[in-house]
């Protein structure tokens, strides 16, 4: 996996850190071959910083892990990408364009919270998501509806957590986008449910796309990643190939990650 940074070895362990490049380094990479670009990210909240001066370039046809605790800056990065959030510095850049109405086009966001009407039947929802974007494949979303065992008659309201969860999956899948921005979608839900939402993720995925999973349940998604970002109080503290990775360290990527934050 390509990125901006540079290794640094962490002191007394066999952690290896990225540090940031400098400016005119970052300057002669090229956006033509990634689909997801961040260039002196900065975002803050008030006095509050949530990313700071972030950079790193992801690869298509990749499921990257953006991985810290609660807090991290995770959400921030991803409603920025998603065009949610404005940056206050630097800036992401998909598939080499710059945020806005033409890259909304190309990028499916699941949001860690629902935004669905808890009235509506599934049915209604799925008729809806078809009108709106043009990229929706209504049979692909029904398909991974009976694949899930979930009723396309049912209402919102009437459905576990688990299962609306899976709905807000369905819908997000089943675009045809090349890129998926997943913030927490195993969150909250128990690990059976856990297992179909990961399973539906790869069941579905389009192999030229790039998805993005923000999580801080490592043990459970490190299993499908290749690659991972470690970042913490919104500053990027690894990013690496995750078979590489497990190999170099000799630990899972969970293990890494816990042994990444104790040397902060």
């Amino acid at each position: 996996m390509s990125n901006i940074s540079e290794s640094v070895n962490f002191p007394g362990t066999d952690v290896t850190m990225n540090a940031p490049v400098n400016d005119t380094a970052q300057k002669t990479y090229s956006t033509a071959t990634y689909s997801l670009q961040a260039v002196g990210l900065t975002k803050n909240y008030g006095s509050k910083r949530a990313l700071s001066n972030v950079n790193f370039s992801l690869e298509g046809g990749k499921i990257i892990g953006l991985l810290g605790s609660n807090g991290s800056g995770k959400t921030t990065f991803l409603k920025i990408a998603a065009g949610i959030l404005q940056p206050t510095d630097g800036k992401v850049l998909v598939c080499g364009m710059d945020v806005g109405t033409e890259t909304k086009k190309i990028v499916s966001f699941l949001p860690e919270r629902t935004y669905l009407n808890s009235w509506m039947r599934i049915r209604d929802i799925i008729d809806y998501f078809a009108d709106f974007y043009e990229d929706f494949d209504k049979t692909v979303a029904m398909n991974m509806l009976t694949s899930l065992a979930l009723d396309a008659n049912a209402k919102l309201k009437t459905l576990s957590k688990g299962n609306r969860e899976k709905v807000q999956l369905v819908l997000v899948m089943s675009r045809r986008a090349k890129v998926y921005l997943l913030d927490e979608p195993i969150a909250g839900v128990d690990p059976v449910a856990r297992e179909f939402i990961l399973q539906t993720i790869l069941s579905n995925r389009n192999p030229d796309s790039t998805i993005v999973i923000s999580t801080h349940l490592i043990a459970d998604v490190e299993k499908i990643l290749d690659s991972f970002i470690f970042i913490r109080d919104g500053q990027l503290l690894m990013i690496n190939d995750a078979d590489k990775a497990r190999e170099q360290s000799g630990k899972t990527i969970d293990e890494l990650f816990r042994e990444v934050y104790r040397c902060l």
